[in-house]
C-alpha cells in the first residue's frame, strides 16, 4: 500500500502497483505496519529523506496507526523515517551499523544497540541494515505467530538466525573527522595489546573523560571502551582468519591474559564463538 493509492517507483526506476491507499482510518489493532529501507545510506541522504512532504505524512501515520494498536517496523534507513515519528523516545532501538553516529546524534533520547540485529520496545521494532529484513520478518513472524514457527521459516529460508550485526561491521567506516577522537583512534591501534583505561585514551585525546565519552557518543555512538573493545576484537578476528595461531595466542595478542574473558568479549560483539571463525590454511609438503 502507498499514502496515497497510487503505485510507487522503486529505486530502479520500476513502478509497482499497490493495493490501495494507506490512511489512518484502514488501520486498526493487530494490524502490522513494515516500512523496509529507503535506499538513504548517507547522512546526506538521510537529511533529504527527512525533509520530504511524503516522509513527513508517513512519519503522522505511524504515530496514530501506533497509538490506535498496530504494531509497527522499520529497518535499514527506514529506522529514521520511524524515529523522527517519536516512538522510539526514551526506548532502544537499531539501525544499519554504518548510520549509527548520525542516528545518535540526531536521535540522542534513543538508546542505539548498534550490535543488535532487531530490537523490539513495546511494539515498535527496528532493524540493522540491508538484508537485517529478513530478520525482522522473522522476528515480526515470531511475535504474531509463534518462535517455533519463526525458527520454521528461518530452515526452510536457510537463514541463520542472528542476533548481532556486529561482525559485519567495517570499523574503518565508522572513523570520525574529529581531530582529538583520530588521535585516540591512533593511540588504540599501537596499543592493542594491553589492557587501556578511559584516563590514557583522555590524554591521548587531550580532553578530559567526561568530554571525551561525550564525543565518543556523540561521533561514533558508542562508549570509549567500547570502541577499544571493538578495535582489539576486529584485530583478533583478523589473527583468526589470517593466522594458524590458537585462540589463547590471539587473546593474548591482543590484550587479553584470561582467554575465557577474551571469548565472552569476541561472543558479545561477533556473534559467536572464536572457534567458529574460518582458520586460514597452511600448505601442506605434498602441495608444494
Amino acid at each position: 500500500m502507498s499514502l496515497d493509492g497510487r503505485p510507487v517507483r522503486s529505486g530502479t526506476g520500476r513502478s509497482v502497483a499497490v493495493d490501495g491507499a494507506l490512511s489512518v482510518r484502514s488501520v486498526k489493532a493487530g494490524d502490522v505496519l513494515i516500512m523496509p529501507g529507503l535506499s538513504a545510506a548517507s547522512e546526506p541522504a538521510i537529511d533529504r529523506l527527512l525533509s520530504r512532504d511524503d516522509t513527513a505524512r508517513g512519519i503522522e501515520l505511524l504515530a496514530r496507526a501506533s497509538a490506535k494498536g498496530a504494531m509497527v517496523a522499520a529497518s535499514c534507513s527506514a529506522t529514521f523515517v520511524l524515529a523522527a515519528s517519536g516512538l522510539l523516545a526514551g526506548r532502544s532501538a537499531t539501525t544499519t551499523w554504518w548510520l549509527v553516529p548520525v542516528f545518535a546524534r540526531r536521535f540522542p533520547d534513543i538508546h542505539v544497540c548498534a550490535d543488535r540485529m532487531v530490537v523490539e520496545a513495546e511494539g515498535v521494532l527496528t532493524a540493522g541494515s540491508a538484508f537485517a529484513h529478513a530478520d525482522l520478518m522473522l522476528a515480526i513472524v515470531s511475535r504474531v505467530a509463534s518462535p517455533s514457527l519463526a525458527h520454521l521459516v528461518a530452515r526452510y529460508l536457510v537463514l541463520d538466525e542472528r542476533a548481532s550485526q556486529a561482525r559485519y561491521m567495517v570499523l574503518e567506516h565508522l572513523r570520525t573527522s574529529d581531530p582529538a577522537l583520530r588521535a585516540m583512534e591512533r593511540f588504540i591501534a599501537t596499543n592493542l595489546d594491553r589492557q587501556l583505561t578511559l584516563d590514557e585514551l583522555a590524554r591521548a585525546a587531550r580532553l578530559s573523560t567526561r568530554t571525551l565519552a561525550r564525543r565518543v557518543q556523540a561521533g561514533l555512538g558508542m562508549t570509549p571502551i567500547e570502541l577499544v573493545q571493538r578495535r582489539r576484537v576486529a584485530h583478533a578476528a583478523h589473527l583468526l582468519e589470517t593466522t594458524r595461531e590458537s585462540v589463547d595466542e590471539v587473546a593474548a595478542r591482543v590484550g587479553y591474559s584470561d582467554a575465557a574473558a577474551f571469548r565472552r568479549v569476541f561472543r558479545r560483539y561477533v556473534g559467536e564463538t572464536p572457534r567458529g571463525r574460518p582458520v586460514a590454511t597452511r600448505s601442506s609438503p605434498e602441495d608444494d
